[in-house]
């Protein structure tokens, strides 16, 4: 199943969001602090439901904002939640390749770039679109996340992705900080649960999933090591590559 199509399908995604509310609450605040203009023009990348979007609605009321995803069931369901606010669009996207014209002031994306195939680059043609002051922020998963259902696998490999390391996200002047959210659930299908959700379950490339019995024995081992599942977030910010003046 594609990444647009398991998002497309995440009809409770919100009801399982806990983690994302929690990351989008905090990248927001650094939003927020940043020197913006008055009237900024904001393209996010990924928006969802449009979590980020309501957590700084408010705190940029005079923004243009041009929502994006690749799931075009996620985008409706951002519009619907901003029906009459005539000073956001939308459109559907693959944020690693975007289609639209800087320059914006703000580039963000809460919990999108982990499933990017090529984030460096995508990470360079964003910061293309930047206007001459303008910022990338974004936050995405990172490597040793759920390394608890990793390590329920033991010998066997685990279906879950393989997210990008500190290392591998360092560019000139991109600063980087990480942080681990360990998250507590009921049980090991309550883990499953959310992370189907979210519509985050995606296996990695090539993985074959495990038989029932295979399953129930990494489930049990979950379970004994109390069921905790870590999110390891990276959090970025950005300038421009260059400083100079991109056209509308």
């Amino acid at each position: 199943m594609s990444v647009a199509a398991s998002f497309g399908r995440a009809a409770d995604y919100d009801a399982h969001a806990a983690v994302q509310r929690l990351v989008v609450d905090r990248l927001a605040d650094r939003i927020a602090a940043l020197p913006l203009p008055p009237q900024p023009r904001i393209l996010e990348i990924g928006c969802g439901t449009g979590l980020l979007g309501v957590a700084l609605a408010d705190r940029l009321p005079d923004a243009r904002w041009l929502m994006t995803d690749l799931s075009p069931a996620m985008l409706d369901r951002a519009r619907q939640r901003f029906a009459g606010r005539e000073t956001i669009d939308f459109a559907v996207m693959d944020g690693e390749r975007p289609d639209v014209s800087g320059p914006f002031d703000l580039i963000c994306s809460s919990l999108a770039f982990q499933w990017f195939a090529d984030l460096p680059a995508a990470i360079d043609r964003l910061r293309g679109l930047l206007a001459p002051h303008g910022v990338l922020a974004f936050t995405t998963l990172a490597e040793g996340s759920f390394r608890e259902w990793r390590d329920a696998h033991g010998d066997r490999p685990a279906g879950t992705r393989d997210y990008p390391s500190a290392e591998a996200l360092a560019a000139p002047g991109l600063t980087i900080a990480m942080e681990t959210i360990p998250m507590a659930h009921r049980d090991a299908r309550d883990f499953l649960r959310a992370v189907k959700g979210i519509g985050a379950g995606v296996p990695r490339p090539g993985h074959r999933p495990l038989g029932p019995r295979d399953l129930r024995a990494v489930m049990r081992r979950f379970e004994a090591m109390g069921s905790v599942a870590s999110y390891v977030v990276a959090t970025g910010l950005a300038g421009p590559l260059s400083t100079r003046s991109i056209s509308a």
